[in-house]
């Protein structure tokens, strides 16, 4: 019998290590893994979504409509509707949306400054709501960051070659993102301000912004949100709860107390699909803005984990396909909805765990709500669209397409002749 020495073992430990990292690069190396993980991560953001929605909303739904499916349904009509949508995104000819950037935009406004009307709804404090009749709601500001992110990457395309310039970087960008987030900050939500602040932020940095510029930016908009959450005793008290929500336990520091109760109750491995215990009507908006906390209490601290992985995939995936691409406008809007996606799951996230103050934004594709829904897989399929445009991928699809219509070829041909 033969012995490995220590040294032959750490070798061949060495072997291994370096030939699983070889594999995984050639695996990311591929023409179409951007394509097929945008695809992947958002069908299982989207599966485990409906799941919980289902769950976390049985009770609320029970409450209210005398059905603990009700939201459920209606969340499944959300991502039927969607779906197709997110495959015409995927069809979408470039020239073509591009033209479609600024009539997104002027509708977005239209919309935002509708709810100063009295077709405005007041939510939890926020005017950010639509309301036409009936139960049908709309919330502008979820199709806002979609049109602010596409016509900004448009306008900033459209100029690269004066962008050194800094009032061709500025104008007519910056006042326009300024108008849409005045227009919000209006509605009092500071949550979707600074996620719509964020994707400006990655626009203007990905497009080449000096960082004098950029410095002055960031601490002019840091000085206007400061002045908002001060002389709002709402937001300053949803500011101050967050960091000992237990100091007032039954007033401001209920709702993130509870976020916690269930992330601890979860343990490692959670309580199990549909038995958490704060959705039954402890935790406020479980099925939305706190469906994380309800992920962490039946799915425990590895499924919240996993759930913070796809999304960093998915950063990742947008960051690759914005470095591979040519186009501009491409990069640009590339850049702005993974910064868009990513800056609200992260502020969500962080909320419910206790590191943020409340802002009361969803967690895309998971919360329920169809406003938001629309949008986001709207954006994701133009991700796709995006990826298959990187090098290789479109050549990779036709050779795909081609063995598939050879192979069918060949069978009908076979048919053919046994009859």
């Amino acid at each position: 019998m033969t012995t490995a020495t220590p040294g032959a073992q750490d070798r061949e430990g060495g072997l291994d290590r370096s030939g699983w990292l070889a594999e995984l690069r050639r695996s990311l190396d591929r023409p179409l893994t951007s394509y097929h993980l945008i695809i992947g991560v958002s069908g299982l953001l989207l599966a485990l979504g409906v799941a919980m929605v289902l769950s976390a909303s049985s009770y609320d739904s029970l409450e209210t409509y005398g059905n603990s499916y009700t939201m459920a349904l209606r969340q499944l009509l959300w991502v039927a509707a969607g779906v197709p949508l997110a495959f015409l995104a995927t069809r979408l000819p470039l020239r073509l949306l591009r033209a479609c950037t600024y009539p997104m935009m002027i509708v977005a406004f239209v919309l935002l400054a509708l709810t100063f009307t009295p077709l405005g709804v007041e939510v939890s404090g926020n005017r950010n709501w639509l309301s036409f009749g009936g139960p049908f709601m709309l919330q502008p500001s979820e199709a806002a960051k979609l049109a602010l992110v596409l016509w900004g990457a448009d306008v900033l395309a459209r100029k690269e070659k004066l962008l050194e310039q800094w009032k061709h970087l500025v104008v007519p960008f910056v006042p326009g993102s300024a108008l849409v987030l005045a227009l919000v900050l209006g509605q009092r939500d500071l949550g979707t301000s600074l996620v719509l602040f964020s994707l400006v932020l990655v626009l203007l940095f990905v497009v080449g912004m000096p960082l004098r510029f950029f410095g002055i930016f960031v601490a002019g908009v840091g000085l206007l949100v400061t002045y908002l959450a001060v002389t709002s005793s709402v937001r300053m008290n949803r500011l101050t709860s967050f960091l000992d929500p237990f100091a007032d336990y039954r007033n401001t520091g209920w709702q993130a107390a509870h976020s916690l109760f269930g992330l601890g109750t979860g343990g490692w491995w959670g309580v199990g699909i549909g038995n958490s215990r704060e959705k039954w009507g402890w935790l406020p908006e479980a099925h939305t803005d706190f469906i994380y906390a309800v992920i962490g209490e039946e799915l425990g601290l590895v499924g919240t984990l996993i759930v913070l992985g796809l999304f960093l995939t998915l950063a990742y995936v947008g960051i690759r396909v914005a470095l591979r691409t040519r186009d501009t406008f491409t990069r640009l809007a590339t850049a702005g909805i993974v910064g868009w996606l990513t800056a609200q799951a992260l502020v969500n996230m962080g909320a419910v765990l206790g590191l943020l103050p409340i802002t009361g934004i969803p967690l895309p594709l998971v919360s329920y709500g169809g406003s938001a829904m629309l949008p986001t897989l709207f954006a994701l399929g133009l991700l796709v669209s995006f990826a298959r445009n990187e090098p290789g991928a479109r050549a990779a699809l036709a050779e795909r397409a081609a063995s598939r219509a050879a192979a069918r070829a060949r069978s009908t041909k076979g048919r053919s002749k046994e009859g």
